[in-house]
């Protein structure tokens, strides 16, 4: 296995070999198989959420439905899977496992307790057998029973509460893993930064429903003829998780760590995930698409991108898009263009002036003998619509260019 020394971080006080992770979920269930996510090159481990074992867990079945799109496969992943069903027992046994085999990775153990005892109970056993840090699962959106789960972000006192609790009991770094599926996921942080939170997580699934059985009328995955409302992962996602991390990461009153998880699966979600303010990753669906060798790829490639822009050290990119991020009201809005063509690349298919006449600035006409595009600068809105359905995209047949003077000669806004 490569090492990578660019990649090597500090995050709440603890080196990482590299800053991904396997996050709380399937893919973290047992100690087996987080030993082979380790030698595929994984720098760390969020063990698949442990319960204090007195509430019974069965997972559903079938626990989980992909979500493809045209002829791309799991674009999504739903599933209702809860946390861990194995004995308390069996679970720290395989953390202390861990540490003890690979001690240079990182083992962050995910609890989630019902009460104040309960998540005393869990820190305490997880720091004792050897837990680099402790994640709060405050955000399963499939936990049912109140005060457990997402339910814990929708009543913010008790993510305060419980955090306290963690805190006083424990002295390991205390990361509390947010919901997407609220209003302000920084209210929910400033609850858990009040209890002592060393950081934040973000995010966990996106509730949502993946699909209708048009036969028989039944969301997917068809749990014995009922579907639910429930955990939605993945590439669809991603744009979610960047936000959510970015708010986080701007929020003038929370200035913690953060680790970002939701649909990463190649170096390029990586470095976008860092690049809004990531201090490490976490990853479970790619995982599911494509095994623990995923992380080859992703080390590689993050290493070539850091090398190429002579930075030597992972966390000055750490949060360098975030002065970019801004409100709308503070677009230059002088600096207007137009979509710009290569006639020679086109393939006369057509799409960009259906889609130009039906949902843009009708700026394009169509040249029939030619079978071209024929541009009126004075109409475009400069939108790109067009460009994203071109086909000829690698590289794209059309591309943005800003005109001088052209924000003077636009048409007033309609009220």
């Amino acid at each position: 296995m490569t090492q990578y020394k660019r990649l090597e971080t500090t995050f709440l006080g603890v080196k990482f070999e590299n800053p991904v992770m396997l996050s709380s979920s399937p893919v973290s269930n047992t100690g087996e198989m987080v030993g082979r996510s380790f030698d595929a090159g994984f720098g760390g481990v969020v063990f698949k959420t442990i319960g204090a074992g007195k509430e019974k867990i069965i997972h559903p079945g079938p626990r989980m439905a992909g979500y493809n799109y045209h002829n791309h496969r799991l674009v999504g992943l739903q599933n209702v899977e809860q946390i861990s069903d194995r004995p308390m027992k069996d679970n720290l046994d395989d953390l202390a496992y861990l540490k003890k085999n690979w001690p240079t990775k990182i083992i962050v153990s995910s609890i989630m307790g019902f009460t104040k005892q309960e998540w005393r109970d869990l820190a305490k056993a997880s720091e004792d057998v050897g837990a680099d840090m402790l994640e709060l699962n405050f955000s399963c959106p499939h936990m049912t029973v109140e005060g457990s789960g997402m339910k814990v972000s929708h009543a913010q006192a008790l993510v305060g509460e419980f955090t306290a609790e963690v805190k006083n009991t424990v002295k390991i770094p205390v990361l509390a893993k947010l919901t997407p599926n609220i209003t302000d996921i920084t209210e929910t942080a400033k609850f858990a930064k009040d209890g002592g939170a060393d950081g934040f997580t973000a995010i966990n699934t996106v509730q949502a429903l993946s699909g209708i059985g048009l036969d028989d009328y039944i969301p997917r995955p068809n749990v014995a003829g009922k579907g639910a409302m429930s955990g939605y992962s993945g590439p669809a996602v991603k744009p979610i998780g960047l936000r959510c991390i970015a708010q986080l990461a701007q929020a003038p009153h929370l200035g913690l760590p953060l680790s970002g998880c939701g649909g990463i699966e190649n170096w390029i979600d990586a470095i976008e995930y860092l690049l809004v303010g990531s201090g490490t990753l976490q990853i479970t669906t790619g995982v599911i698409h494509y095994g623990y060798r995923i992380i080859e790829d992703i080390l590689e490639g993050m290493d070539l991108y850091l090398e190429e822009r002579g930075i030597d050290h992972l966390a000055d990119l750490v949060g360098k898009a975030v002065p970019n991020i801004v409100p709308t009201d503070q677009f230059d809005l002088t600096s207007q263009g137009v979509a710009e063509y290569d006639q020679d690349r086109c393939v006369g298919c057509g799409q960009c002036y259906i889609v130009c006449q039906d949902a843009a600035g009708q700026c394009l006409t169509w040249d029939d003998a030619n079978r071209r595009p024929v541009m009126h600068e004075d109409t475009c809105l400069g939108c790109m619509i067009c460009s994203f359905v071109c086909p000829v995209s690698d590289p794209p047949m059309i591309k943005y260019r800003v005109v001088p003077g052209k924000s003077e000669i636009l048409p007033p806004v309609s009220r």
